[in-house]
């Protein structure tokens, strides 16, 4: 009788650790459910938001009516020179190697499908070229992720394949219209396209 009692009594106890250690697991998933969902919402909150157009192809594609189309008046805009095929003007920019802001000419080439940049307007002493092919996202920097960016409300990003361009724009307007421009040619782009 006392060896039955004794059975009943370890088998009790064997139940009872089993079960603090399946609440312990229980509490411990829980906790870790509890941090990947705040870790998420983390995320998302900080996610960039998307650009508002994806890249034109066509041939006949007339760069300024498009920008004008989306609402922004380029007659009052005196930062940017906007054609049917072009758009220049100087933007600042921050260095590759030597995080250095630096103030470049701007010039964006439907024809010639590129983003180049000069040390100044007279466009002779060439700095630098982002292919259209290379253009993946152009983005406005919310999290402020430019060095040392002299006007971070202005700043936006020009992502490629080999590196991010971080861009500072005289105007919050000639930030939109350069941001909606550069967006037209990003062929690197291809999440959404067929």
């Amino acid at each position: 009788m006392e060896a039955k009692k004794q059975a009943l009594e370890e088998e009790r106890s064997r139940r009872e650790q089993l079960e603090r250690r399946l609440q312990e697991e229980t509490e411990r998933r829980q906790q870790l459910i509890e941090k990947e969902v705040k870790m998420r919402e983390k995320q998302r909150s900080q996610a960039r938001p998307l650009t508002r157009y994806l890249p034109v192809r066509k041939e006949d594609f007339d760069l300024r009516t498009h920008i004008e189309a989306a609402g922004h008046n380029v007659e009052t805009c005196y930062h940017v020179s906007l054609t049917e095929k072009t758009c220049r003007g100087f933007l600042i920019k921050m260095g590759g190697k030597i995080k250095t802001w630096k103030k470049r000419w701007f010039v964006f080439d439907r024809n010639k499908r590129t983003l180049s940049y000069y040390a100044d307007k007279h466009e002779t002493k060439l700095k630098g070229v982002i292919y259209f092919q290379a253009i993946e996202e152009v983005y406005y920097d919310h999290l402020k992720s430019a060095h040392k960016s002299p006007n971070p409300l202005l700043t936006f990003s020009v992502k490629t394949r080999d590196r991010i361009f971080y861009m500072v724009a005289p105007s919050p307007e000639t930030m939109r219209i350069w941001m909606d421009v550069i967006v037209t040619g990003a062929e690197g782009y291809t999440q959404f396209m067929v």
